[in-house]
């Protein structure tokens, strides 16, 4: 019990940042994403329509308190967002084909810095300017089918897994504009929710069914702040 009362704390005591105090906080999270401006995918009988794709984000930020309401905080992470399509369906008499799990996968790191407003204790509300940089891009799809694979009148079922690298179509710099609110308990834990506002354009050409395409991010993390 007096090892937990000392932890105790050790922890509320370091959930205080004062004014000139610096923290520092891990964080992990989901990514919910989609790429704007792309039309319907024309798959001959049909058009696919663009989803949104889940993705994870992990890293760290630094803050600095530099009065008491008001904070500017710069940090580093890896994020995974993109966009995902409709299933798909195909029959012509014997042949059968499905395509599901269809998505573009894009793997940033981030440079995010951003201004906390403190509008009560614990509670900021946050914008700032963040730089992308690609480190991959990959579209995956996982296909069903039923066939002739070999010739012999009989119908078997296939099953696979497939990628395409993709980096050569998008561009390699992204700068977005974060917005978002975030809570720190008393632990501190804090919880973090930001939407990313993409201004440069993601794919390199202009093309039928895509325009101008920009990223559009939403994040919820939670990290652990300490100070420094």
């Amino acid at each position: 019990m007096m090892a937990v009362a000392a932890f105790m704390a050790t922890v509320s005591a370091n959930a205080q940042f004062e004014k000139g105090t610096w923290s520092l906080q891990p964080f992990a999270g989901g990514v919910v994403s989609s790429v704007t401006n792309v039309e319907p995918l024309d798959v001959g009988n049909g058009d696919l329509k663009k989803k949104m794709s889940a993705g994870f984000i992990i890293g760290g930020e630094a803050e600095y308190q530099f009065a008491d309401r008001f904070s500017i905080a710069a940090g580093l992470n890896y994020t995974t967002q993109g966009c995902a399509w409709e299933d798909y369906a195909y029959y012509e008499g014997p042949i059968k084909v499905k395509i599901d799990n269809q998505n573009d996968i894009l793997g940033y790191l981030k440079i995010p810095v951003v201004a906390n407003c403190y509008i009560f204790k614990g509670f900021a509300v946050k914008a700032g300017v963040q730089f992308g940089f690609m480190v991959a891009s990959k579209f995956f799809a996982h296909g069903e089918s039923k066939m002739d694979i070999f010739g012999d009148g009989v119908a078997r079922d296939v099953d696979i897994w497939g990628t395409v690298d993709m980096k050569d179509l998008y561009q390699k710099f992204d700068f977005s504009i974060p917005v978002g609110i975030s809570y720190q308990f008393k632990a501190p834990i804090t919880i973090d929710a930001r939407y990313q506002i993409g201004l440069t354009r993601l794919n390199k050409e202009t093309y039928p069914g895509v325009k101008n395409s920009k990223n559009s991010v939403f994040t919820l993390t939670i990290g652990y702040k300490f100070a420094l």
